[in-house]
Parts: structure tokens; C-alpha cells; sequence
């Protein structure tokens, strides 16, 4: 749904958009990148980076009533490098001697959830992120395409993968889910 509905922020300064942004969105927001990258923290990382971009470059902004679709695949796109530098931390971890930088973090809970997460990242980064926003957030595939920058087509077959891969993985604690 167009932002317009809800905010007026065709004729606003930066300013006084992106707040009003900012309070009708930051939590849905959080919640997507948390579904991405499984930690709080980074999440709120990922949407303040993405609104402090959109505030630097509110001027440049062609159409006003498109700022969430745009934060939204602001978040998608810093969840995933958060991800990628993650691959790359972990890598060098394992080659480090002493293993330092290694943390463990607290589980979200629960042996279904976790085996759930584990079988996640599994999955190449599309079908993983398509999953997460169809079955966590429940978007639309028209909601999906769009904060993937992808066509509904590919939605459905990365969806089609993941979930086969899913089921192979997971057997009945994923038909439950699915």
C-alpha cells in the first residue's frame, strides 16, 4: 500500500518525512531484518542505517509515495551484507589460531525453531529470503518481487526450491509450517 495513505509526504522536508517514517514503520521494519539476520541488534542496525539514507537523500527522491518500498529494499539489501559479512568473519575465524571473535548468542528457543533457523541457512540467499517474507511477515508475492527486486516468477520457483529443500531437511516439522 502506498505510503501516501497514511503519511503526507509529497511537499515535506527531510526532516519531517523521515520522522513521521520513522514512527509508523521503524518496528515492522526491525522485525524484517530480524528474520534475516536473526539478531536484534544488527537489525536495528540495518533500519537505522536505511533511514539515515533515505534522510541524506530525501531531495533526490522522485516519487515521495514510494519511501517505504524503497526502505524496504534498503533493509533487505544491508540485512543481506550483514550476512555476507558474517560468511566472511566466521571464515576467518576458523583459519584463526586461537579462535577468538567466535561468540555464541543466546537461541531464539526451542529445538523446532532452531532446527527450523539451521535449515534456513541452509538455502541459497533468495529462496531464504523469500521464505522468511511469505511465511514470516506473510507478504503478498506482489510485496515480495518488489522488496527483492525480483518478478513474481521468480518468487514462486525460489519459493517452490526452498520449501522442497525445506521438507527434504525438515520432513514433517515442515509440512507443519508450510
Amino acid at each position: 500500500m502506498p505510503v501516501a495513505e497514511h503519511l503526507s509526504l509529497r511537499g515535506a522536508d527531510a526532516d519531517a518525512a523521515v520522522e513521521q517514517l520513522y514512527a509508523a514503520h521503524w518496528r515492522q521494519l526491525v522485525r524484517l531484518s530480524v528474520l534475516l539476520v536473526h539478531d536484534q541488534a544488527a537489525a536495528e542496525d540495518v533500519v537505522q542505517d536505511a533511514f539515515v539514507e533515505m534522510h541524506g537523500r530525501w531531495s533526490r527522491l522522485r516519487n515521495p509515495d514510494k519511501a517505504l518500498a524503497y526502505l524496504r529494499q534498503a533493509v533487505v539489501n544491508r540485512s543481506r551484507s550483514v550476512l555476507r559479512h558474517r560468511v566472511v568473519v566466521e571464515k576467518h575465524a576458523r583459519t584463526s589460531p586461537s579462535g577468538e571473535g567466535l561468540v555464541d548468542g543466546p537461541t531464539v528457543g526451542g529445538a523446532r525453531r532452531d532446527a527450523v533457523r539451521a535449515a534456513l541457512l541452509l538455502l541459497s540467499e533468495r529462496q531464504r529470503g523469500v521464505l522468511v517474507l511469505r511465511h514470516y511477515l506473510d507478504w503478498s508475492e506482489a510485496q515480495i518481487a518488489d522488496a527483492l527486486d525480483i518478478s513474481p516468477g521468480s518468487v514462486k520457483a525460489h519459493a517452490h526450491r526452498g520449501s522442497a529443500a525445506l521438507r527434504e531437511l525438515l520432513g514433517d516439522w515442515w509440512e507443519d509450517e508450510s
